[in-house]
């Protein structure tokens, strides 16, 4: 386990960016907190909040590239907004350079618009992701919607990530920019399960 994080610490650092590198570091401390917090794996928890964003920095033109290559399936939504392809990309290196397991792959794959089908795991990297410390906003909106998040997500994991979507969705509305449907199968699942 060291090993590989040790491998994955070195290869993030030569290849992202220090903003990005910093952040995927504090992505590794939250998702380790919440591990504990939700009783999961914490060794899977860091290496998967460690390498998340390993595909992040690629130009879209590499991105488009990589998912040809590699014959991985994208949507309408991120053949426009092709930024998204990282968290795909990610999981696709996670298999085959660190041969992370099928669980770390889905929560690398879903930590941008979520998936109706994640686990505990993958709402753990998902949350990790939008709360870690290093993350702020000048927008005072913005502080008190992560505020809010980082509060839930000690106490009810669904409720935060339910938050951090609606906060996702309503953002990207005010950018006019396309929503994933994904984001909003996952937010029905959760808010039909509430009422369950």
């Amino acid at each position: 386990m060291d090993e590989v994080l040790d491998k994955i610490n070195n290869d993030l650092r030569n290849s992202l960016s220090e903003k990005r590198y910093k952040h995927s570091l504090g992505v590794m401390k939250k998702a380790e907190e919440l591990a504990k917090i939700y009783n999961i794996d914490i060794n899977k928890a860091k290496l998967v909040g460690l390498a998340h964003d390993i595909g992040k920095e690629l130009s879209d033109e590499q991105m488009l590239q990589y998912v040809r290559e590699n014959n991985i399936e994208i949507d309408n939504v991120e053949e426009v907004n092709v930024g998204l392809l990282h968290a795909k990309i990610g999981a696709d290196i996670c298999k085959k350079k660190y041969n992370f397991s099928a669980d770390m792959q889905d929560a690398i794959k879903f930590h941008t618009v979520g998936n109706e089908n994640m686990d505990l795991f993958a709402k753990i990297i998902y949350v990790a992701d939008k709360i870690e410390e290093g993350r702020i906003y000048k927008n005072e909106e913005k502080m008190k919607e992560l505020q809010t998040v980082r509060e839930l997500a000690e106490h009810d994991i669904d409720e935060a990530l339910l938050y951090e979507i609606d906060s996702s969705i309503k953002y990207t509305i005010q950018k006019q920019k396309l929503i994933h449907p994904d984001s909003i199968l996952v937010r029905n699942k959760l808010l039909k399960e509430r009422k369950n």
